[in-house]
């Protein structure tokens, strides 16, 4: 036998999928095996727990190809052009080896892009009023260089935000693929798949939705007299990256093939386009913000494995400030050390043959061929969103993740669950709730309806002066107590209260008659099941005597809620309660008593 086809740790004998079955459904002990372990995801994709050899998977075509030269971008809005250039030229000192300017407003494009090496860095330009005059300016500074990037006068993305389409924006379009014509690596049309994924939608909807809108503009553009090639040769596209890791792989190398189908169709054979990805505004928090730079790490990973050629990842504090130097540039060494220490970037597509992601890869390619299909049959693109189709769609994934993160189903560090509360978080910064439009797609965090919670207990606080008090009072048996103290700590931790640590009783008298005369405001008993058939009625009546207007919640499942409730408890808190709706009315009667 070759050293190529040796077998690895041949002592191991091979298990079969139907022995690996029989062994797991004796542990599962009667439980449902596609319950426990089958993932099921929003893209309505179901993902096998284990694969091997007996496993066919027809691996995707044209997934792409790993960077090998990935461009690390910094974005930078100009203000003046001065202090942008001052900028640029810093973050190339730093590593980064791509610059993205915001500009507003036309400015010089020679001393925008004066020291900077174009030949080695690459620049795009995100433009808003001017494209052409300034686009003039950049092309006569670039002769001769081997400029390399792209114009994005936001085409796709104004159109989905703002609901109007400006049709002088394809003029735009026409007149900057006739100005680069020159500069082969520099794409001219830049598509956003952005919107999609940070208004909620799944990854299937944002493949197939940026597809649809390729097709509307090239039947724009064709009309204008530009070739399909030289519409493929142009092509720029921006897409965001989330945080469902292996998903996420999938979903860049499915989009890559079904480009290439489409590109096809239309009888290119070759394409040029480039790829940048950006972490999403949707998983993003302001609360415990210091997680985003994990979720920007994941992201960036995935999006790396997924073949793209350039990330752009935002800094952890953009949410809710202006970006620092500290924030700017950790989030560009993030790249630089998967690419250069972590060798992502170096090695040849490293994910492709691997099992479980070749079958998310084309899964994904086939739920969003289909939608891609159908919203083409109803009319296209623009139809779909004139007549709020794909609004509509966008908004029904959108209410299901937001459902699972309210149950918490979906964690957010920092967020709905393993809330950080030694943090100060000012009022300002935290949002109001979600203003989620029918008509348009609004980028949004994930977060918002939780922030919404976490700001009306800071202006409680500002308002009275007092941040309510949680004492978690247990008795009984250790175990149980312990974890039912602790999940409840996390759980009403969210709200932004002071929720002190477990205080332990030697018996529920006790811990009944010494938390209802204590400061706090919310008491919940945690113990066992046992325990509170035998004594949480008891608990709570004696508890009542003492303390009437006291919120009392109870960290389970009993079985006899409605004697309890009718006793004088308040709720429960349990892997099954909602934590907007739960929280929302413990806020209401604790504002009620303090304002009092």
């Amino acid at each position: 036998m070759s050293d190529k086809n040796k077998a690895l740790f041949p002592e191991f004998p091979p298990v079969s999928t139907e022995q690996w079955m029989e062994r797991v459904t004796a542990d599962l002990k009667g439980a449902d095996f596609d319950k426990k372990l089958v993932w099921k995801n929003l893209n309505g994709i179901n993902i096998q727990p284990c694969y091997n050899t007996e496993n066919t998977i027809e691996q995707l075509q044209n997934t792409g190809e790993n960077s090998q030269s990935l461009v690390n971008f910094r974005s930078i809005e100009v203000t003046t052009v001065e202090s942008a250039n001052k900028l640029a030229l810093k973050a190339i000192e730093e590593g980064m080896n791509g610059i993205i300017f915001s500009l507003k407003e036309t400015v010089s494009a020679a001393t925008l892009l004066n020291g900077l090496d174009l030949d080695t860095t690459t620049v795009a330009f995100e433009l808003s009023s001017n494209a052409v005059a300034f686009a003039t300016d950049v092309v006569a500074v670039a002769k001769g260089k081997d400029l390399k990037g792209y114009f994005n006068t936001g085409i796709i993305s104004n159109y989905v935000t703002t609901g109007s389409f400006d049709e002088s924006q394809i003029e735009e379009a026409t007149a900057l693929v006739n100005l680069t014509a020159d500069f082969p690596n520099f794409k001219a049309i830049t598509i956003s798949g952005t919107e999609y994924l940070d208004s909620g939608a799944n990854q299937v909807q944002e493949i197939a939705y940026t597809l649809n809108s390729l097709v509307f503009l090239i039947e724009k553009l064709s009309e204008k007299g530009v070739e399909a090639q030289t519409i493929f040769n142009n092509l720029s596209f921006k897409l965001a990256i989330g945080l469902e890791y292996f998903v996420e792989i999938g979903k860049f190398r499915a989009f890559n093939s079904l480009l290439a189908e489409v590109t096809a169709k239309y009888g290119v054979a070759e394409l040029a386009n480039t790829i940048t990805a950006k972490t999403c505004i949707w998983t993003k928090s302001v609360t415990d913000a210091e997680t985003n730079l994990l979720r920007c790490t994941t992201e960036a990973m995935s999006a790396i494995l997924g073949n793209v050629d350039g990330v752009l990842i935002d800094a952890y504090d953009k949410e809710f400030k202006n970006p620092s130097d500290f924030s700017s540039r950790i989030a560009g060494n993030i790249t630089t050390i998967l690419k250069e220490e972590s060798y992502f970037g170096k090695v040849s597509n490293p994910v492709d043959g691997s099992y479980y992601i070749e079958e998310v890869s084309s899964k994904i390619a086939e739920k969003a061929l289909v939608l891609f299909q159908d919203i083409e049959a109803k009319g296209g693109f623009y139809t779909a969103f004139e007549n709020e189709t794909i609004q509509a769609q966008i908004a029904e994934i959108r209410l299901q993740k937001l459902k699972l993160i309210s149950q918490r189903r979906t964690p957010l560090v920092g967020v709905n669950k393993y809330p950080n509360l030694m943090e100060t978080i000012a009022v300002d910064i935290l949002s109001e709730g979600a203003q989620d439009s029918s008509k348009v797609l609004t980028p949004r965090r994930a977060s918002l309806e939780i922030e919404a919670l976490r700001r009306k207990t800071e202006e409680l606080v500002a308002d009275t002066k007092v941040r309510p008090i949680v004492q978690l009072a247990s008795f009984g048996n250790l175990t149980m107590r312990k974890a039912r103290a602790a999940f409840a700590y996390d759980f009403i931790g969210v709200s932004g209260f002071d929720v002190h640590q477990e205080e332990s009783f030697e018996s529920a008298e006790a811990a009944a008659t010494e938390s209802a005369k204590s400061d706090a405001h919310i008491v919940v008993i945690c113990s066992s099941d046992q325990d509170y058939d035998e004594s949480a009625v008891a608990f709570i009546k004696a508890f009542r005597a003492i303390a009437a207007d006291k919120v009392l919640l109870l960290a389970g499942a009993p079985k006899n809620m409605d004697e309890l409730t009718e006793a004088g408890l308040d709720g429960v808190v349990n892997m099954r309660s909602d934590v907007l709706v739960t929280l929302s009315k413990i806020q209401t009667k604790v504002q009620k008593t303090l304002k009092s």
